[in-house]
């Protein structure tokens, strides 16, 4: 892949990654037991570009995406929020992946996203709060982080499978890791 169809790809991952959060924020409470859960469907592209492109793009797509949400919609904390939970969950996400797909599918990283992403939150508001008792919300978030997961997971496999371009991208990157 050429630079700069690389830097358009990353750019087209940013944008529809920003638009999914915004379009995600605009819906009130998905979840009516779980205040402030959200599906956490910017996931989808962060799974697409975890098989796609390279860990540091990858973490640019996500930091791009923190960024301009924050701006065209957010607060400080929001940010802070959302940065902890996205840089958590992106970590996961990248050393489950590294186990290799004989081990781990893309549903399993994204689950392990999903949960991951309500710790960092958590960690924050703890910290907020001066008091480790916002942990107790966790098993609630857990178990919504692993639905949500399932369902990021699901769709991030099926676009990888079904869509044309990501398909050349994916086998693109199989192909580099096979030469590696």
């Amino acid at each position: 892949m050429t630079k700069n169809k690389r830097l358009v790809y990353i750019a087209l991952l940013a944008a529809q990654a920003v638009v999914i959060s915004l379009l995600e924020r605009a819906i009130p409470f998905p979840f009516a037991f779980a205040p402030g859960a959200k599906l956490g469907l910017a996931n989808i592209i962060t799974c697409i570009s975890l098989y796609t492109l390279s860990t540091k793009d990858t973490f640019m797509i996500i930091i791009i995406r923190l960024v301009l949400s924050t701006l065209l919609g957010g607060t400080i904390s929001t940010f802070l929020y959302s940065a902890a939970g996205a840089l958590l969950s992106f970590i996961g996400m990248w050393a489950v992946q590294k186990l290799g797909p004989k081990n781990v599918s893309i549903i399993g990283v994204s689950t392990t996203g999903g949960i991951l992403h309500n710790v960092g939150q958590l960690v924050v508001a703890s910290w907020i709060a001066g008091s480790w008792s916002v942990m107790l919300y966790l098993p609630v978030l857990s178990f919504i982080g692993i639905l949500s997961g399932i369902a990021v997971g699901i769709a991030a496999n099926y676009l990888l499978k079904n869509v044309e371009t990501l398909r050349v991208f994916f086998n693109a990157k199989q192909e580099q890791r096979t030469l590696e």
